[in-house]
């Protein structure tokens, strides 16, 4: 196989920033990997060195593959948008932090009297729990307190105000982030377009799957992707169209309907745990190619983990999704 491909196993608990009590996810929120330890900001980049120097020492597929038919053919490949065809983690906590600033929105168990701010270590645990913009502020405001703003001077106490800071505020941050993605300071993650264009080039179907909102991933595909290879997707689903977010499977449900292929011959790139058991509930296999933010999460039901895409060709994923071997 041309690329690096390896296995993270650890399961980390991440200690929350200064000035945040600690994360407390409730059962209703989206599950993860039993988490086992604390890491402080330096103990985790120790971590991550160890694990890159065993993604050196050892390339493997996991033992644990979903159950598939071994005699699977690569007839779709679905990407993910937001980690797998940009790093947009911190593009998007960029765009919170202004819009909490824009509307000064100040939560009542913060110490300071500035806006609000998550830093980059807070905002990898939040947005690694709880997928989409409405539920990560719903949670947090449920958590830390309703906050005051020019929105509403005091804070709101009926669900239906409530609601409405929450739209004005991403409505307003989609914006902003649309603005960082036309900026022209943003750059697709290594090897995506090439893996695109020879999928295409091959004649197998090629797709787009992201969480995110209609609007925000189409212009994140024609600035970054080209509107040639846009309008070349064989399928394209935003979170506008299946009432579930990741990690259900409804996405890539759809996907596979409209697409018209087996799940067993489909393989998704993905990036995170999240996306991962979406992939998976939905009877793919999955492949991930982590970011700075996912690199400590649990990706045992992958069939391959991949630093990033430039070493990864096409054949080496239609090898891997021939060779899966069914669970027991």
């Amino acid at each position: 196989m041309a690329g690096c491909c390896w296995m993270v196993s650890q399961h980390l608990l991440l200690s929350p920033p200064p000035n945040h009590v600690p994360l407390n996810f409730s059962s209703a929120l989206i599950s993860s990997a039993p988490l086992s330890f604390s890491l402080g900001s330096g103990s985790r980049s120790r971590v991550r060195g160890r694990a890159s120097a065993r993604a050196r020492a050892r390339a493997t597929r996991t033992s644990n593959a979903l159950s598939v038919s071994a005699s699977s053919t690569l007839q779709a490949l679905i990407f993910d948008c937001d980690g797998v065809i940009l790093e947009s983690e911190d593009l998007h906590r960029r765009a919170y932090n202004d819009a909490f600033s824009h509307f000064n929105v100040r939560c009542p168990s913060s110490p300071s009297q500035h806006p609000l701010n998550w830093d980059s270590h807070f905002y990898d645990q939040l947005q690694n729990r709880i997928g989409g913009g409405k539920p990560k502020m719903r949670w947090y405001f449920k958590e830390y307190g309703w906050p005051s703003s020019t929105v509403f001077d005091t804070p709101p106490e009926d669900d239906g105000d409530r609601a409405k800071l929450i739209d004005i505020l991403q409505d307003w941050k989609t914006e902003r982030y649309k603005e960082i993605i036309k900026s022209g300071t943003v750059e697709t993650r290594p090897g995506v377009l090439r893996l695109m264009d020879e999928t295409k080039a091959a004649g197998i179907k090629l797709a787009v799957c992201s969480a995110a909102t209609k609007s925000s991933v189409i212009l994140c595909l024609e600035n970054l992707i080209g509107i040639e290879r846009f309008q070349g997707l064989d399928c394209f689903l935003a979170g506008d169209d299946v009432k579930e977010k990741k990690p259900d499977p409804s996405i890539y449900q759809t996907a596979v309907k409209r697409l018209g292929v087996s799940e067993k011959d489909c393989l998704v790139v993905e990036d995170s745990v999240i996306g991962l058991q979406a992939a998976t509930g939905a009877g793919m296999s999955c492949v991930i190619t982590y970011t700075s933010s996912t690199a400590d999460q649990d990706f045992k039901d992958a069939i391959a983990i991949y630093p990033d895409l430039s070493n990864v060709r096409l054949k080496d994923l239609e090898l891997l999704l021939q060779n899966v071997v069914p669970a027991k």
